[in-house]
This record gives structure tokens, C-alpha cells and sequence, in this order.
């Protein structure tokens, strides 16, 4: 990983905005109605290289694809492992519970874009490799065209799988978790392997506590954290330290934020 030697490298979070071509095709494929594949996978790599050039061209050192592929940046696992189906609302969420005035104007104002949170209801394993190699070879074209310091890759932590798609498979929270992780191993390590700094997304650290696990109490929240890192801990275990690095957040939405 490069560092700050002779200034402050920028970088940042992972999701940039998609254009609305492409946002219309990927809404299409996340909702189950019929699309063009060969279509998805022309803009998709468009966008890739443009968001690229247009990092650099802002001085951004460390870029990414901007999760151009991606309906979002933990639901997209769906596509890739196996076990998941169907759909199932989020709860809501501690800080807009206790204003629902807010609440009721945010889901006006955020109902039509809500993302399929696909339910586990399956042995979860890989399924699909063809996605995530397609973002690897997307990511270095468009890194072949530009002079940045290095790329990195966003991929979701084993723990923020649950906060979006909901266990009715395995008798256990943990087991579950464990089971994604080892599911997700094989991303991890080939996105390090394809030269990028490995991002692991955690909000299920922090933002969780009041969007999905609000019905723990906070030492059962804080034990169900350890746990969380313990699993990626062991996820991760074949990678240099100096290959990956972590986000962790109280969520990127407009809100009260007064349970963060």
C-alpha cells in the first residue's frame, strides 16, 4: 500500500454516482426484470474508465471503479453467492423511528429507490465468478489509461452481510457469519492478488448498531462486533496487512444520525 511519504495521498470511499443509463439498467437486473446483459456489460466498463480518468484529472492518488457494477455496495453479494432469495424491508432504523415526521418524508423522498435485500435462505456459497472477474479487468483498463499512485477495490465484510440480508437458514447468527466469510475469501484474495489494495467495507461495526442489531442490547452489540472482526480476521488471514484496508461508518444518508 502506498503512503504518505512526501504529502498526503487522497483517496476515498468507494461509490461514486452512476450514470443514469447504466443506474437504469443495474435498478432493472436488481429488481428481476428482463435487461441486456451485453448492454450492462458495455456501459458498465464506459463507466469504469470514465470514473477513473475523471479521478485523476481531480488528483485523486488512490481511485477505484467507483462500484460501477455494483446495485450496492453489500447487496451485490446476491448476484455472486448462492443462498440468497426474495426480498425482505429493512427495519427502521432507531433515529427516524423516534421522528416520524422525518420518516415519513424520507420515504417519500427515498421510496422509489430502494435496493433489493435479498434473504438468506441457503447454504451460501460461490456461485458466480464471472462478476467479480469482470471487475477486475474493468478496474485495469481503465488504470492502463491514467498515472495515479494504485487502484483499490471495495468488497463487503463478512459482517455487513446480515445487515442487509437477513439469516433464515442457519441456526446461528455466527454460523451464518462464518459462512460468508468463507464464501467470501476467494474475492478478498483474488482482488489483492490482481495487484489492488483490498477495501473491506464494515459498517456492521458501527452503523449497524442502529440500523440492524438495534434490538441488542450495547454489550451484546459490542460482543457481536468482536465476533464480526474475529471472522474477517480469519477471512483475511493469507493477506499482507499492508494489502487491505478498512471502512467502517455510521451510514451515508440524510438523517438525525442521533444514535450514532
Amino acid at each position: 500500500m502506498k503512503t504518505s511519504q512526501d504529502r498526503i495521498l487522497t483517496t476515498h470511499v468507494g461509490s461514486l454516482p452512476r450514470p443514469p443509463e447504466l443506474r437504469q439498467l443495474l435498478v432493472r437486473k436488481d429488481q428481476g426484470q428482463p435487461y441486456d446483459k451485453a448492454e450492462l456489460d458495455r456501459l458498465t466498463r464506459q463507466a469504469v474508465i470514465e470514473i477513473v480518468r475523471r479521478q485523476a484529472e481531480a488528483g485523486i492518488d488512490i481511485v477505484n471503479d467507483g462500484e460501477m457494477s455494483k446495485p450496492g455496495y453489500s447487496t451485490y453479494v446476491a448476484d455472486r453467492l448462492s443462498g440468497f432469495a426474495g426480498h425482505e424491508p429493512a427495519k427502521p432504523r432507531l433515529d427516524t423511528r423516534e421522528h416520524p415526521n422525518f420518516a415519513a418524508a424520507y420515504e417519500r423522498m427515498t421510496g422509489a429507490n430502494v435496493a433489493r435485500r435479498a434473504v438468506c435462505v441457503g447454504p451460501v456459497a460461490v456461485r458466480d465468478r464471472e462478476p467479480l472477474a469482470q471487475d477486475i479487468a474493468n478496474l485495469k483498463a481503465a488504470l492502463a489509461e491514467v498515472t495515479v499512485a494504485e487502484g483499490f477495490m471495495t468488497a463487503a465484510s463478512p459482517g455487513l452481510v446480515p445487515v442487509f440480508q437477513t439469516n433464515r437458514y442457519y441456526p446461528t447468527h455466527e454460523a451464518y457469519i462464518e459462512a460468508v466469510a468463507a464464501a467470501m475469501q476467494e474475492e478478498y484474495e483474488a482482488l489483492v492478488e490482481a495487484g489492488f489494495v483490498l477495501q473491506l467495507d464494515c459498517p456492521d461495526l458501527a452503523m449497524a448498531h442502529h440500523t440492524s442489531f438495534q434490538d441488542l442490547s450495547e454489550a451484546d452489540f459490542l460482543k457481536r462486533a468482536a465476533f464480526h472482526v474475529e471472522t474477517l480476521n480469519h477471512a483475511v488471514r493469507n493477506i499482507p496487512a499492508d494489502r487491505m484496508r478498512i471502512h467502517i461508518c455510521w451510514g451515508n444518508y440524510e438523517g438525525p444520525h442521533d444514535h450514532d
